[in-house]
């Protein structure tokens, strides 16, 4: 009975175990989270303290940088764009446990996007 009780425990703990594991690989709870483009064209990034989402044009090239920021059942959750020399257009958004991430592109090339990670609070 003991051994049976023992060997149940056992189970139950790994099974726990098993999927903490699994549920942690799929979206990362993080700090705060940066997409580059490439050239250095810009960046979206995502800073956890205030939760800002930022969409950054780093080169002056005629073309703007914009973002999407999407949730786990692919919605867009909302879009940013950035198109002058003067800083980031940013937007304050509540990340909490869902899991999201962040497409970025250069408006010169409006077919290659940029993926984050899939992220969490």
């Amino acid at each position: 009975m003991i051994k049976s009780k023992l060997a149940r425990a056992t189970l139950v703990v790994g099974a726990s175990a098993a999927l903490v594991v699994g549920m942690s690989s799929s979206a990362q709870a993080i700090t705060n989270e940066t997409v580059y483009l490439p050239d250095d064209r810009g960046y979206m990034h995502f800073h956890d303290d205030g939760d800002v989402f930022s969409v950054c044009d780093t080169r002056a090239d005629g073309y703007g940088v914009s973002g999407n920021l999407f949730n786990a059942d692919n919605a867009g959750l909302f879009t940013l764009k950035d198109n002058t020399d003067d800083g980031c257009a940013k937007k304050g958004y509540d990340v909490g446990i869902r899991a999201v991430r962040m497409q970025v592109w250069w408006d010169g090339n409006l077919s290659k996007w940029y993926y984050s990670d899939w992220f969490r609070e």
